[in-house]
Parts: C-alpha cells; structure tokens; sequence
C-alpha cells in the first residue's frame, strides 16, 4: 500500500508547497492536486489554485515522490495540449508524473468559462477518444486520428516524457463506461468509496479486462476518503453526512480501516486535505500522527 497527500485547491502555494515537501520528507509516496477552476459552491470567491501550473512548480520543487492532477478535466484542455503539457511536466519532474483524467464533471465552472459541458455520454465520449489521442501522441513519432470531436493530422510530439509510458489514471466509478474505458486505456483506476464498494467495482473492472484480454493486475487501484483521527464518533458522522467515504477513529481503528482498503485491492490510498486541520500547522501534524499511528504501522505488519 503506498499513501499519498491531496492538498486542498484552496491553499495559497506557499502552504501546498509546505505540505508537498514535508510529505516527501517524511516518507510520503505522492501528492496530488485538484483541477479545478472555481467552487463548486453559490459562494464562488474563495481562492482556487489552477492545477497544472502547480504540478509544474511542484515537479521542480520537490524531489522523489509521484504527482499529477486528480484528475483533470477532459473537458478543459484539447487533449493534444495536455499530452504536451503532461510531457513536459514530466520531464520536469525527472519521470514521476501520474496523469490523472476524468470526463469532467463541475457544471458551474464551465458556465462560467464558456466551456462546452455537453450530456454525460457527451462528455465520455470525449474522454475515450482522448485517451487514444494521448496515448498514441506519448508513443508515437506522429499521430493522425480522424475522431467526431478530436482531429490530429500527422502531429508530434517532441521531447517525449521521460516514462514510456505516462501512467494513465483514469478516475471515476460509472460502471458502463467509464469502466470500460479504464479497462482499454488505463495504468491506474481511481475513485472515491468505502472498501466494500471499491471491490465491487474493481470486480467489474476486472470483467471488462478480461473482455479485452488484458490482465486486471496491470491496473492499479487508488482510493481517497476524507480522514478524521479522533474518537468523537458525533464528529465522524457529521463528516461522513457530507456523503464522501470517511477514514474515521483511532490509530487501531484506521490501521483496521486501511486493512480493509488493502484486501478490496487498493494499491494506493490518498488523504485529502479538506478534513485534517485549518492551520498549516495542525495539516501537517495530522499528516504526522497518521505516518507514525497508521502507515509506518501497517507497513511493518
């Protein structure tokens, strides 16, 4: 099981970047950030950090561990400019980008922006030709696709990242498709859940590969649920009434917890930052007391 940090979008930099180096100091294996552009809220004026910026200043700044997007909006970007610049972020980082990509979800943001938000077929249909285009730009020397709404005709892609290939983390639950798009184009599955619902998908995750003939262990899983370390149990179910998957008790309970996530096939387990203190402060030694209460303990047993 390896773990990971997931900053909060509304973080000034000057606190993600803290949080990002104090995770690879202290034994961390990943940090993401999210891609979006504003709340998803009828407040929109908190600040929100946009993602692949960060990702490029964090490629720099801090050695040794994975990032990427979790995940990015297909929606956002024509997909041949992501592959470019998912490449070079790469680069960047010496080879420890994971290039998370979902089909797009936050119908507010693209109101705002005046992005096409499409129906829900609509927009996993873009998802899956990106995923083509990415993967064919990433292994390559020219790429000509002929899709209905993606067009490449004999394009590059130079310099090439530093992995061949760039893990594809394809992030999402939805059984009928997005599944199967995992199944065809993924390295690594993400999605929100408890255990019991994360092996239930990964069992269907598993049927689609097995229809295409692919090997399900080449996928890996990753999973994040928002994190309270306490024993107030009023407070635990008011977290979990916001309707996200909670990593909630003591030291014992959580190291039970994540044994849970382990045998459902979680490879990967992400702590959002959205639950673990105000203060930078109090983030990082939540982070802290998770590491020597859970992490280094389950990794010794």
């Amino acid at each position: 099981m390896k773990f990971a940090v997931w900053p909060s979008m509304n973080d000034p930099w000057a606190e993600t970047l803290a949080i990002a180096r104090h995770a690879e100091a202290t034994g961390w294996d990943g940090v993401y950030y999210a891609d979006h552009f504003m709340p998803n809220d009828a407040d929109v004026s908190a600040p929100v950090g946009e993602c692949w910026t960060t990702l490029a200043a964090l490629a720099a700044a801090v050695p040794r561990i994975r990032i990427g997007p979790l995940v990015t909006g297909n929606t956002y970007r024509h997909p041949a400019v992501l592959a470019k610049m998912a490449a070079t972020v790469d680069i960047i980082s010496g080879g420890r980008l994971v290039l998370g990509l979902g089909a797009g979800w936050q119908e507010n943001e693209h109101r705002a922006y005046g992005i096409e938000f499409s129906t829900v077929g609509g927009r996993l249909s873009r998802l899956e030709e990106a995923c083509h285009v990415i993967t064919s730009l990433f292994a390559n020397r020219r790429t000509t696709f002929a899709g209905r709404y993606y067009q490449l005709t004999d394009a590059p892609l130079e310099p090439k990242p530093v992995q061949s290939p760039v893990p594809l983390l394809i992030g999402g639950g939805g059984e009928q498709r997005t599944l199967r798009i995992a199944a065809r184009y993924a390295n690594e599955w993400n999605a929100w859940g408890t255990p019991e619902v994360l092996a239930r998908k990964g069992q269907i995750l598993d049927r689609y590969c097995e229809e295409l003939g692919r090997d399900p262990r080449t996928i890996r899983r990753s999973a994040q649920a928002l994190l309270v370390m306490t024993d107030d149990r009023s407070l635990i179910e008011r977290v979990r009434a916001s309707g996200r998957p909670v990593l909630g008790g003591t030291g014992p309970e959580l190291r039970a917890l994540v044994e849970q996530y382990a045998e459902a096939g979680v490879n990967e387990l992400i702590i959002p930052g959205f639950t673990i203190g105000r203060t930078l402060d109090e983030k990082l030694a939540t982070l802290d007391r998770f590491n020597e209460e859970v992490i280094t303990r389950v990794s010794r047993e």
